[in-house]
């Protein structure tokens, strides 16, 4: 049964970043919503709120994805109460602090 379970949750994470990414493709909102996709599509390992709390390690694809295509500040700003019901605002910054693109002290992300 643990399987099955396993398995679901799986293809709902899935499901959640397909739609996720969509969204933001398809609404065509202004600003960074290519940006947003990208970091979800390639970094979703490791800013998601499944597994570990703290991010040990990045990929390089994710840093170099964060350091030429994504505009942290522009994301961070652009995040929703739907976004943060599956991303980490924490993993996000962490993630971008250790690929060399800090977020500002005193900057927001997300709604926190």
């Amino acid at each position: 049964m643990a399987f099955h379970n396993n398995r679901f949750m799986g293809f709902a994470t899935l499901v959640i970043v397909v739609l996720l990414i969509s969204n933001y493709q398809v609404l065509g909102q202004p600003g960074c919503s290519g940006d947003f996709g990208e970091l979800v599509q390639i970094c979703w390992n490791f800013i998601s709120k499944t597994g570990s709390p703290v991010v040990p390690y990045t990929s390089e694809q994710c840093c170099n994805t964060i350091r030429n295509d994504v505009n942290i500040p522009c994301v961070c700003q652009s995040i929703t109460d739907k976004d943060e019901q599956v991303l980490s605002m924490e993993k996000i910054v962490s993630v971008a602090e250790s690929c060399g693109k800090p977020v500002a002290h005193g900057s927001k992300c997300g709604s926190k």
